[in-house]
């Protein structure tokens, strides 16, 4: 996986993730993504909750460089097709919160206050659904790019979620802090390696659990492999009860261009090939098994269930 780590866009997409001023392509000629209220939505899972947290979305235009292996003039048919926007897309940010019994687990983190304005909704939108950052046990990261890591951390470089333990993917950190790795990237890369270490370097050695996918966390609570947008991805599937959730990160982004057309590759997967693979590979097992499913990029409520749909998948929210 090394060798294609770094050909294409794949490393200088990842490093538009990493600060938010990379943002700024978000621009006034296209207005402000309209952010939904109320800013959570809850779903039993058996005994456990699991409860979707936007914390805020972001507007950029769409160019040639958004997906990298297809014509825009093709991108904005498929959008056209759905009714949607041609001119600009729209990224949301969900963090999920599964509570189970006293145990407060939060799904990657969202900006906290280190993004721009339409971002950092995450600690109103917990209140909202009756919860407080400080009552968070845990912190599961799916992967390193700023989005969802960025949150751990306020501006001023104190803890989001002062008492949380922060369970992360062992390949994953294990790329991002080899410096062999980070020498070797291109230069407008070695921020995202330098961002990793920022947020996650500091943190107390008691706090910080690295686990391998495929590893339960806690009853009910199981990681998988989902390699290729970054080099340790990990999803997580709730299951109680008999019943299951499937938490899919960033194996898609925005589901009506990458679900629709799992062939295609988003700027920010660092090594598309794979990341088409492990795309094809958990969307045929959710379709199949019919299991709920959210990902961190979906629209709001951002829950529901995948059905095949041509060459690709269709995501049906909850209603």
């Amino acid at each position: 996986m090394d060798r294609r780590l770094f050909l294409g866009a794949g490393m200088a997409g990842a490093a538009t993730l990493t600060f938010s001023s990379v943002w700024s392509q978000n621009t006034p000629n296209f207005g402000a993504p309209t952010l939904p209220e109320p800013g959570f939505r809850k779903l039993k899972v058996g005994a456990m909750e699991v409860i979707a947290l936007n914390d805020g979305a972001l507007r950029r235009p769409l160019g040639e460089e958004f997906v990298r292996n297809a014509p825009l003039e093709q991108v904005k048919a498929m959008l056209a097709s759905q009714n949607l926007p041609t001119e600009y897309v729209d990224i949301p940010f969900t963090p999920y919160l599964i509570v189970s019994g006293n145990t407060k687990f939060l799904i990657d983190t969202g900006f906290a206050d280190n993004g721009p304005p339409t971002t950092g909704r995450l600690a109103a939108n917990l209140a909202a659904a009756g919860h407080r950052v400080e009552d968070i046990d845990h912190v599961i990261i799916s992967h390193y790019h700023g989005d969802h890591i960025n949150g751990l951390r306020k501006k001023d470089g104190s803890l989001m979620f002062p008492k949380a333990k922060v369970h992360v993917p062992a390949p994953e950190h294990a790329f991002w802090f080899d410096d062999t790795k980070m020498n070797a990237a291109p230069p407008a890369a070695k921020g995202a390696f330098e961002n990793a270490r920022r947020v996650i370097g500091g943190l107390p050695a008691e706090q910080l659990v690295k686990f391998e996918p495929g590893a339960e966390l806690a009853p009910g609570i199981v990681t998988s492999a989902a390699f290729g947008h970054t080099p340790g991805m990990s999803l997580v599937t709730v299951q109680s009860e008999g019943q299951s959730f499937m938490y899919v990160a960033d194996v898609t982004n925005i589901p009506s261009l990458f679900a629709r057309s799992p062939d295609w590759a988003v700027a920010f997967d660092m090594d598309a090939e794979m990341a088409r693979q492990t795309r094809r590979r958990v969307f045929d097992s959710l379709v199949a098994s019919k299991m709920t499913m959210g990902g961190f990029h979906f629209p709001f409520p951002t829950m529901g269930t995948l059905e095949a749909a041509g060459n690709g998948y269709q995501f049906k929210a909850l209603a």
